[in-house]
């Protein structure tokens, strides 16, 4: 009964959202007509709604927007609108402009884009409060035990109470043999051992039992589980395993039906590294036009200056320690590399980077290029490839990376970017090897989509203040 009251909320979800995104695309097209009237006819556009509806439902499922939102908070339901708007309005404005690139009224899009997120905002969070206001009232509400002892069973009881919009209610506490701990558990009434435990469930409405058990008494578990999924009842455990502060947890099934508990040491999911590749792709495209612009200008003030090639091409240590060519526009003399042990004793880092002032390598055309960050615009390709991010961590050289520390080499677990969070704080100030770890590592445990839009807006404005590369 709850799987096909689940399946029907799923189906009602699906029409609210296909209606909301009609509404909006209809309302956007009448409020341009009314102030501008600077569209075509409507049959003009309709037909993006065929690309728009199937992208905007597949973001939605991808990101969980229809899964359970009983437990879900508003700044969580609109965080997952924001990124379905944000993902779904580039890839549906890639296969419109390409099918389209001249007709389509980019006004138009931009509009619908803002009006259909506004409008499901609204939409969701009043669902979500009547769906809060039902479960307050004792409707679609789940009736659980809990199976246990520890604090953890305590801090899952704090959570429950404080949250009875939920539609969770605890009907009582089953402790373990010879533990009576569980009569202590303020507002929970304690209905026995857990020899107890079947027979509870016989008598009473129970829709689910959770487990919270320490370490040693796990194999309980084992016991009762086949008995309670006979009866019909669903049942949950608490994990109490290892600790680590500094870790996303994830548990999931892995193929083959084997659970696994995976500790992260990054802030990244898939969907969030999706939306993560869909800016890198939008951005490297952009970055590789305003490039090719620059290139003839680029191209003969390098050549005019010294001979050699335009292009320099460095192995870079990416993700996880692979390697990959990193471009940019050629700032210093062919043989630079060679003398670089020469100027060792002049670095002014302390640590595995190097950086010099007055560099006796770096070319007049090189100063400027460095000094405006021009001369990082082929990353932009490495970008395009996947081998780098518009945001991440600067990309080392092999020998940095062979004298790395251990907590030193967090900084390229992910891809490397063209800005970051080092570029952006005052980079030039900056002396210590280990101080510049530290920004990177915040920004891998701190990461978020917004975040990467912020530090992408401070680059611009450190560019433009004149504060790149020496």
């Amino acid at each position: 009964m709850l799987k096909q009251q689940s399946k029907l909320l799923t189906r009602l979800n699906v029409i609210i959202d296909v209606v909301v995104i009609l509404i909006a695309f209809n309302l956007s097209y009448d409020v341009i007509q009314l102030y501008s009237a600077r569209l075509s006819s409507f049959q003009s556009y309709v037909w993006s709604l065929a690309i728009i509806i199937p992208a905007w439902l597949f973001f939605m499922t991808y990101i969980g927007m229809y899964n359970s939102m009983r437990t879900k908070s508003f700044s969580t339901i609109i965080g997952g609108l924001v990124k379905v708007h944000i993902a779904g309005g580039l890839i549906t404005a890639s296969c419109v402009y390409f099918i389209d690139p001249i007709g389509y009224s980019r006004f138009l899009f931009a509009h619908f884009l803002i009006i259909s997120l506004v409008l499901s905002i609204i939409v969701k969070c009043v669902v979500s409060l009547l769906l809060k206001y039902f479960r307050r009232k004792g409707y679609n509400s789940r009736n659980i035990l809990l199976v246990g002892s520890g604090p953890k069973i305590k801090s899952f009881v704090d959570i429950i109470s404080s949250h009875a919009d939920w539609g969770l209610t605890i009907v009582g506490i089953v402790g373990l043999e010879n533990d009576t701990a569980g009569k202590s558990i303020a507002g929970c009434t304690y209905l026995g051992d857990i020899n107890r435990l079947v027979k509870i469930c016989k008598e009473g409405n129970i829709d689910e039992v959770v487990f919270s058990l320490p370490h040693g008494q796990m194999l309980l578990v084992d016991e009762y589980l086949i008995m309670l999924q006979e009866m019909g009842i669903t049942v949950r455990l608490v994990i109490d395993l290892y600790d680590s502060p500094t870790s996303r947890k994830e548990l999931a099934m892995f193929p083959g039906d084997i659970p696994i508990l995976t500790y992260h040491s990054k802030a990244f999911d898939e969907g969030q590294l999706f939306l993560k590749r869909c800016l890198d792709i939008v951005g490297a495209v952009v970055g590789l036009m305003f490039t090719g612009v620059m290139l003839p200008f680029i191209a003969i003030a390098i050549r005019l200056e010294t001979p050699g090639p335009i292009f320099f091409g460095q192995n870079r240590v990416g993700e996880n320690g692979r390697i990959f060519k990193c471009w940019k526009f050629r700032s210093m003399l062919v043989d630079a590399e060679e003398h670089k042990n020469e100027l060792i004793a002049h670095n002014e880092m302390q640590g595995a980077m190097f950086k010099m002032k007055d560099d006796p390598r770096v070319t007049n055309t090189g100063r400027f290029i460095r000094k405006t960050s021009i001369d990082e615009l082929p990353q932009f390709w490495n970008v395009l490839k996947g081998e780098m991010s518009l945001v991440g961590t600067r990309p080392p050289t092999m020998d940095e990376v062979a004298t790395y520390e251990n907590w030193h080499r967090k900084r390229i677990c992910i891809r490397p970017g063209i800005t970051g969070l080092w570029q952006v704080s005052g980079r030039n100030q900056i002396k210590a090897f280990d101080e510049v770890v530290r920004l990177d590592i915040r920004y891998i445990e701190e990461w978020s989509l917004w975040l990467d839009i912020k530090i992408l807006a401070r680059t611009i404005w450190v560019v433009i203040a004149g504060n790149g590369a020496r």
